[in-house]
């Protein structure tokens, strides 16, 4: 009886492990090309998905086909510029653009003005997210990356 219950445990750990360990590399090879554009600043202190109040000057984003709080690094594939955004909200079930981004990234991206722009989005640790954007907001705050 012993030996089954600890052969039962073992199956159901190895099981989870091996689920967890899949999860977490669909995760970090994720990349998608498609279409990116910006919050309208009509949304601007709304609730997110997550909860959190949409401020238009924060690294974050919605997407329907990324997990929420997945941070992404996002590259603007017309001149190669690249941003990291934490994906904080959801959009509309109609829009099929790839994420929406916060005024702030899209100005990064050097887009804000066209409106809309072709990127490749890739998910990154969180890690890599949390320090990129800490990096993104101490250039903007020390005003070496004018907007």
């Amino acid at each position: 009886m012993r030996l089954l219950l600890v052969t039962g445990i073992f199956t159901l750990s190895a099981f989870t492990m091996n689920a967890q360990k899949k999860e977490h590399s669909n995760i970090f090879t994720t990349i998608k090309k498609g279409i990116a554009s910006f919050y309208h600043d009509k949304f601007e202190g709304r609730k997110t998905a997550t909860g959190e109040v949409f401020d238009n000057n924060k690294f974050t984003a919605a997407s329907n086909s990324l997990k929420l709080n997945t941070y992404v690094k996002v590259t603007n594939l017309s001149n190669g510029q690249v941003i990291y955004v934490r994906v904080n909200d959801r959009m509309s079930k109609d829009n099929e653009r790839l994420i929406d981004l916060a005024s702030i990234a899209a100005k990064r991206l050097n887009f804000h003005a066209k409106g809309i722009t072709n990127v490749k989005v890739e998910a990154v640790t969180e890690e890599e997210g949390r320090n990129a954007i800490l990096a993104q907001n101490e250039l903007t705050s020390t005003g070496q990356n004018k907007l």
